[in-house]
């Protein structure tokens, strides 16, 4: 999986996203021999910088995201360069598109060139016109040219397909990246790899065994800096539109023909397509986070931070009820739930079964609770299950203990970032884990009614004290049910 020498340009090169993730990634791939030293990075942003200014912009961001060494820095610097200007501006892309040729006749290759568009979504039909006219669009004929572009994809279904429109007045669908780093996890991937590669697990996989599914990406902080972005977008549209759906998608979807990125993203598109249509009023609950004690400090509300507006309706915590209606999950349900200022940073899956017809050692035993197979996503990366054992003693007790695997334990070391491994499949021209024109689609399909109906309703979302577990209307949404919220 070494790539051929490209050049990869960053628009949005002064940014925190560039900044904290990718030049660090680039330079972790770089080092590992997986991108050829012969790769070309080039920044583009508004700013008044030259070469020099750059690397050592480069530099202090890889200081500071702990990804620095000295040993290996005079080599990358040699492959880092800028270009500023205007994206509203014809000469910046003038000024590319001969900096870009000049960097193939160097190193004596075909134009190989990979855009990532590290900037907000407004800004990506501005950019990929100016390419165009300065002749950086389409597919060249001795080489390829590629775009990545980051969520959120729009803020619904019409401006998504509006930018949708944009990319491909300029690129082919097979030439657009949309990129989502949960997919580049390794727990993530490691989904697939779990269920299809082990004879155990795949024959139980449906509703005959499963009695439902809980998906849960938390997070302990607030929305701190990011309130200006985060007002408006929220939890609905800043995580289950891309996060929690797909990995949603990856759990029910059946297994493809083959592993090509055609056949895996089919798949996913036929779980989106089977989802039954939300009902805001009985599916769907949300909440916000209020002033509470978190790691034995008290901290503000929602409303309370810098940037929020006072008569805000923004959700900071939601929960829903999905349900897939094909051959396979038919009257399983599928709990989703993400929010902000929870007690913890965690992203679990949890597939609970059901429970066994007969309970043969009855209440005595004290032990009536499913088995569940736990996949952990981040922190503490790994799989456990849960299951009944016989207490040591005279009498018939019955106890939960743990199979646990973790990542650290059994490989060492970290996982690689995921943006690592997307950066790579990018420039391999390998899409099986980015996000397919119809499937950002039909997933906004599914989540513009409930926007919707939040928005005519006019009701606040519910509070949560700040450092627990969210609204009771989470809780009371699953209990209608006779289930219970799996503890992380």
């Amino acid at each position: 999986r070494t790539a051929e020498p490209a050049s990869i340009v960053i628009f949005g090169a002064s940014g925190d996203l560039t900044q904290r993730k990718l030049l660090p990634a680039l330079f972790r791939l770089l080092g590992q021999g997986l991108l050829p030293g012969s790769t070309r990075i080039v920044g583009v942003a508004r700013r008044d910088w030259d070469d020099a200014a750059f690397r050592s912009e480069v530099h202090d961001s890889l200081e500071k995201a702990d990804a620095l060494e000295d040993t290996r820095w005079e080599a990358f610097s040699d492959r880092v360069s800028f270009v500023g200007g205007d994206f509203r501006e014809d000469a910046t892309y003038t000024r590319l598109a001969g900096h870009l040729a000049d960097l193939a006749k160097t190193d004596d290759r075909p134009a190989r060139t990979l855009f990532y568009l590290a900037v907000p979504p407004p800004v990506y039909g501005t950019i990929t016109s100016g390419l165009a006219r300065a002749g950086l669009g389409g597919e060249p004929a001795d080489g390829w040219t590629r775009v990545v572009v980051e969520k959120p994809f729009g803020h619904d279904r019409e401006s998504a397909r509006e930018l949708d429109a944009a990319l491909h007045a300029v690129y082919d669908e097979d030439q657009v990246f949309r990129i989502d780093h949960y997919l580049g996890k390794e727990t993530v991937q490691n989904i697939l790899v779990f269920r299809l590669e082990n004879g155990i697990f795949e024959p139980l996989w449906n509703q005959r065994h499963v009695d439902h599914v809980q998906i849960t990406v938390a997070e302990s902080l607030g929305v701190g800096s990011r309130a200006g972005f985060y007002e408006g977008v929220g939890v609905l549209r800043d995580m289950l539109q891309n996060h929690l759906m797909q990995l949603l998608t990856l759990v029910a979807m059946d297994p493809p023909a083959r592993f090509s990125a055609k056949d895996v993203r089919d798949e996913k598109v036929k779980v989106l397509r089977s989802i039954r249509p939300l009902d805001p009023e009985r599916d769907v609950v949300r909440g916000r986070y209020g002033r509470g004690v978190v790691d034995g400090k008290e901290v503000p509300g929602y409303l309370e931070e810098e940037g929020v507006a006072d008569d805000s309706d923004t959700e900071t915590f939601l929960a829903a009820r999905f349900h897939v209606d094909s051959w396979r999950w038919s009257g399983t349900p599928f709990y989703l739930r993400s929010g902000k200022r929870l007690p913890r940073r965690a992203t679990e899956i949890a597939i609970v079964f059901k429970r066994p017809p007969v309970l043969l050692f009855g209440d005595r035993a004290g032990h009536a609770r499913p088995n569940v197979l736990t996949l952990r996503i981040q922190p503490r990366e790994g799989i456990s299950l849960s299951i009944g054992s016989k207490l040591p003693g005279q009498d018939m007790r019955v106890e939960d203990v743990r199979m646990d695997f973790l990542y650290a334990t059994s490989f060492g070391g970290e996982t690689p970032e995921a943006y690592e491994r997307l950066l790579l499949d990018a420039v391999l021209g390998e899409s099986t884990l980015f996000a397919r024109e119809d499937e950002v689609d039909l997933a906004w399909g599914l989540v513009d009614p409930v926007a919707a109906a939040w928005k005519a309703s006019g009701d606040a979302p519910e509070t949560y004290a700040a450092g627990t577990w969210g609204p009771a209307c989470a809780d009371e949404l699953i209990a209608r049910d006779g289930r219970a919220w799996v503890r992380l």
